[in-house]
């Protein structure tokens, strides 16, 4: 958040905390759900999200792996390992769920993902633009948190090119599914039957709610401000993924 404070600063442009009292609008906003729903009338700004369900309908070619979208209360009837996540706002941790007895606090309707446990090797946050990466970082190694730049080496720079392949392929597949400002974390999908890897999703997120990791913090803000700035700027094919 300091780095894209910094950014915007260099811009011109103001940068406040949400507490701030005496704030007034137009105003694009970077920080969490709650408090950005909170201020968003006030201060006249639209947060763009992708739709719970996204990832679910995705084809099984960008996937990899089962994913369906449920409740808690599917959670609870969970009889094998299974992967569950809030589909957007981190109401409780993502992790690999037995069954559903660490849920059993939850509403019974929150909305969840289940997905088949699979292994990432590695995991990429995409920053998008007009379905197009406008910004990436390396962010996780074996879900251990592993921050790097991506393209500054040989080998990094072979990996772009096949990160820049997928997304364009999930692009003309999927664009359109998503707002013109997104992110989308991908990763090397490990495949236990044969050597190598392949690639697949592991989620869509709201910019205006993600850590850009060693990503370029001017390219970031470039897609923050796109995703959640003032509501008169927004762009006709963005209305449907508005946060209500």
């Amino acid at each position: 958040m300091e780095l894209l404070a910094v950014e915007a600063a260099g811009r011109g442009m103001p940068v406040r905390a949400a507490e701030e009292p005496g704030l007034a609008g137009p105003a694009y906003w970077y920080g969490g759900p709650v408090a950005g729903a909170r201020l968003a009338g006030r201060l006249g700004f639209a947060l763009l999200e992708p739709a719970d369900g996204w990832l679910a309908e995705l084809p099984g070619e960008f996937t990899g792996r089962q994913v369906r979208a449920g409740t808690v209360a599917d959670a609870w009837a969970l009889d094998q390992p299974t992967f569950v996540k809030p589909p957007r706002d981190k109401s409780f941790p993502a992790d690999v769920y037995t069954d559903g007895s660490r849920l059993s606090a939850l509403d019974p309707a929150t909305p969840v993902l289940l997905s088949d446990v699979v292994t990432f090797a590695a995991e990429y946050r995409l920053f998008l633009l007009d379905g197009c990466i406008a910004a990436a970082s390396r962010y996780a190694v074996f879900g251990r948190l592993d921050p790097h730049p991506l393209g500054t080496d040989r080998a990094d720079r072979a990996t772009a090119v096949e990160i820049a392949e997928f997304a364009d392929r999930l692009a003309a597949a999927a664009g359109h599914t998503l707002p013109s400002a997104v992110v989308v974390d991908v990763g090397q999908l490990l495949d236990p039957y044969r050597a190598g890897h392949r690639w697949a999703v592991v989620e869509a997120n709201m910019a205006w709610f993600s850590h850009a990791y060693a990503a370029d913090p001017a390219r970031v803000l470039d897609v923050v401000l796109r995703a959640a700035g003032p509501r008169e700027h927004m762009r006709p094919q963005d209305l449907e993924f508005e946060r209500h």
